[in-house]
């Protein structure tokens, strides 16, 4: 899904060469012609909007009410404002207001490309940062929860029933799935999200300490005691207790943990009293915990009181259309912890990731990309970036089939990434009809026009990539008759020619 990017600009002629620009850049675009319509677009879509275009000089409401009126709101979408004549003070005013960049009218398409590439690298950036608070202060929803899978999504559906509850859930799933972050999406989706939300890994507690850590002790109840400590239930008195695999608990601590969940009272080691508690429980495994009641290995009156509402994650293997958004949100995760420039993921490089099975799951896909991210020489994220997942699909297999739609595989622009191989069926025939070697012009030309359809029509690119400079591109566009192509397909919509372009 490409991103949407709203324009604002009463002139019909400005407003539709605008759109017509950002749509080639592969972005969605809901075009208004007043500051009323723009505020009224960004309410109707309810944080659907990745940025917005705003003309300063307007009739009625005007840029700069319209970015107050956003800043008053608590809006939080990137505004880039457009002035006729660069003053430095409307550009200053502007950017005191609110506003991310500005840029100059007639803006080119490169620059309006750079420009919204920026604004998006903050959003999402600002939108890393404040997951990350909502996690440490446990308030994540399941609005943080990154899926496009409709495998996941009737997951999560199920999920956000039992968080209105208080009704015991179990998840089950393979190691890397995001257990946890399901139980924390839970817990802050319920009614005790302002209580504590305290996770417990069961196999990492030492077998002789699961019950003083679970239900507490006493001072000198042993060896050790030396203080009084509350527990791991206590801790979490009023919120959320997160078992996570549960099925590593020891027989003995099993029939302790069945008494507090049926009785809602912990009796910490060498108590002489029970501790009331109202703590809701969210267990986890990675294990068939049924099996292993059947095997005798886990307690069966247990398991169905764990298991009241049982849900469980798909792997990512079941689910590849997620790997595009969760490569882009911890490649910008890494980048800013890395202080690291990675702008984009390179279509053949999200092709192999998909391909990839993941037995280690999304765990393993971030540590992939963390490396990838650390290796990272440019701002573009390649197969050369992922080794270790490169070595590991068999040479000369196919890759898996992997769909690209418009915007996902740019961390920050959510621009089409380019295809490095050619077009299927495209080819060069070096020699003509009459058996005769094709003449360089026809070959140059050839090889201009797909350049530019290759790059979208961004000249600056163009000629990089040929190799030239961009004025004899230019020129050579000039003499062979081609110019005319390259402006409709470059889009210069601003006024500028091509032939005004080259040097005098």
């Amino acid at each position: 899904m490409s991103g949407v990017i709203v324009v604002v600009d009463d002139d019909p002629v400005q407003r539709r060469l605008l759109e017509a620009t950002i749509g080639r850049l592969g972005y969605a675009v809901v075009a208004v012609d007043s500051g009323e319509a723009a505020l009224q677009a960004l309410a109707q879509r309810e944080g659907g909007v990745d940025a917005v275009l705003l003309d300063l000089v307007m009739p009625d409401l005007d840029g700069m009410a319209v970015l107050t009126r956003l800043r008053e709101q608590g809006c939080a979408v990137p505004v880039i404002v457009q002035t006729a004549n660069g003053s430095i003070d409307a550009v200053v005013s502007a950017m005191r207001a609110g506003a991310v960049d500005f840029v100059v009218k007639p803006v080119g398409a490169e620059r309006l490309a750079v420009s919204i590439q920026n604004a998006l690298a903050t959003r999402a950036l600002e939108s890393e940062i404040r997951r990350f608070k909502r996690s440490r202060a446990g308030t994540l929803t399941f609005s943080d929860v990154l899926t496009r899978s409709s495998r996941m999504a009737a997951v999560l559906k199920l999920a956000h029933k039992a968080a209105a509850s208080s009704i015991p859930v179990l998840i089950e799933g393979e190691s890397g799935t995001g257990k946890e972050l399901a139980a924390r999406a839970i817990h802050g989706s319920g009614t005790r999200r302002a209580k504590p939300f305290v996770a417990v890994n069961c196999g990492a507690i030492p077998e002789n300490l699961v019950e003083s850590i679970l239900f507490g002790h006493e001072k000198g109840a042993f060896t050790g005691a030396f203080d009084r400590h509350i527990g791991k239930f206590v801790e979490a008195d009023g919120g959320t207790l997160f078992l996570d695999e549960i099925g590593e608990l020891s027989p003995d601590a099993q029939v302790k943990l069945l008494r507090t969940l049926q009785t809602g009272e912990v009796d910490p080691v060498g108590g002489r009293h029970t501790v009331k508690v109202d703590v809701r429980v969210v267990s986890a495994t990675n294990r068939d915990l049924l099996a292993r009641v059947k095997a005798g290995q886990f307690r069966e009156d247990l398991y169905y009181r764990l298991a009241v509402f049982p849900l469980v994650l798909p792997p990512l293997r079941h689910r590849p259309e997620d790997i595009p958004e969760l490569v882009r949100h911890f490649a910008v995760r890494f980048a800013a912890e890395e202080g690291k420039r990675v702008r984009a993921v390179s279509a053949e490089a999200l092709r192999m990731l998909a391909g990839y099975p993941w037995p280690g799951n999304v765990r393993q896909l971030e540590n992939a990309v963390f490396r990838a991210v650390v290796l990272a020489e440019t701002d573009e994220l390649t197969v050369a970036e992922f080794p270790q997942i490169a070595a590991q699909i068999d040479d000369g297999a196919p890759l898996a089939p992997f769909e690209v739609e418009p915007g996902e595989i740019p961390l920050a622009a959510e621009v089409p990434a380019v295809q490095l191989a050619a077009e299927p069926g495209e080819s060069l025939p070096l020699t003509g009809p009459g058996g005769h070697v094709v003449a360089m012009e026809e070959v140059e030309a050839a090889v201009i026009r797909h350049a530019i359809r290759h790059y979208r029509g961004q000249m600056t690119e163009v000629a990089r990539r040929l190799g030239i400079g961009r004025s004899t591109l230019y020129r050579r566009l000039k003499d062979l008759g081609l110019d005319a192509e390259a402006e409709a397909e470059a889009g210069i919509e601003t006024g500028v020619t091509l032939a005004a372009a080259l040097p005098a």
